[in-house]
């Protein structure tokens, strides 16, 4: 949930432009959306480093207890892009994203922890690889965004050619949402089923925030393309309170790190 949830042609992710006009108290209750207080953060800012030992431990959050010994980190490093900080084992690499590509817009307040398999390292995380090195060479946003389309389109970026998923399950994130898409922070934790060029149609998914309960069923995200579209599993309720319990620690520690990243303690109600 770019949950990332991010952007398609028209600004908006696919499920968000079906759900966006019915925002309600229920949405927020279900993404516990923290207060929007990065939304004055200058677009083309410059990227603040994260604690190396906080970024690596929010970038595993992302991943399932029992995956984290064997997966690869990559940290950040905004004057060059990511760097390899521990080879792991398992064919499962996780690092923090930190530009959005397809929002348009740099942005010093965007965080969010994701992993990815092997089908998934050789594709989608060498666009936020690349994504980032080109911001830190000094391109601007809108030319990131036409660049990455037109590496898509003429084959340079592809979609994995078979099935695979990217963890999201970290207690938090901070990106693009509801209830007014936003830059929030959120606890949304979830999986992503690569699913290029699948719509919402295409599997009879409805997600709508008249009924939260419908966000706990498979829908689509389309984030900047067709290419990059997912099928989107969200944790149960029990799943996710464990979640949030386990890493009460990690929410802390990043809350600490940056005011903008604290989850509000009302949001915790479900």
């Amino acid at each position: 949930m770019t949950n990332r949830f991010s952007a398609t042609e028209n600004g908006n992710g696919e499920w968000r432009s079906a759900l966006c006009g019915a925002a309600s108290r229920l949405l927020i209750a279900f993404c516990l959306a923290a207060p929007s207080i990065g939304n004055a953060e200058p677009a083309g800012s410059t990227l603040t480093p994260m604690p190396a030992e906080l970024e690596a431990r929010f970038a595993l959050s992302a991943l399932p207890t029992r995956l984290r010994d064997g997966a690869s980190v990559y940290l950040l490093d905004p004057a060059k892009g990511y760097r390899l900080s521990r080879q792991g084992t398992s064919g499962i690499a996780c690092l923090v994203q930190r530009t959005a590509w397809e929002l348009g817009e740099h942005r010093d307040d965007v965080y969010y922890a994701l992993c990815y398999d092997a089908a998934g390292i050789d594709t989608y995380l060498k666009v936020i690889m690349d994504t980032a090195a080109m911001r830190a060479e000094g391109l601007g946003a809108a030319e990131l965004k036409a660049k990455v389309l037109g590496r898509f389109a003429d084959g340079t970026y592809r979609a994995p050619t078979k099935a695979g998923l990217s963890y999201m399950v970290a207690p938090l994130m901070r990106t693009v949402g509801p209830p007014d898409m936003a830059i929030h922070t959120m606890a949304m934790p979830h999986f992503m089923f690569y699913a290029p060029g699948v719509s919402n149609a295409d599997i009879g998914a409805k997600p709508d925030l008249a009924d939260p309960r419908s966000l706990l069923n498979p829908f689509i995200d389309r984030q900047g393309n067709a290419e990059q579209s997912y099928l989107i599993q969200m944790v149960g309720k029990a799943e996710k309170a464990q979640i949030l319990n386990d890493e009460k620690r990690l929410v802390k520690d990043l809350c600490g790190h940056r005011s903008f990243l604290c989850l509000r303690a009302a949001g915790h109600k479900m």
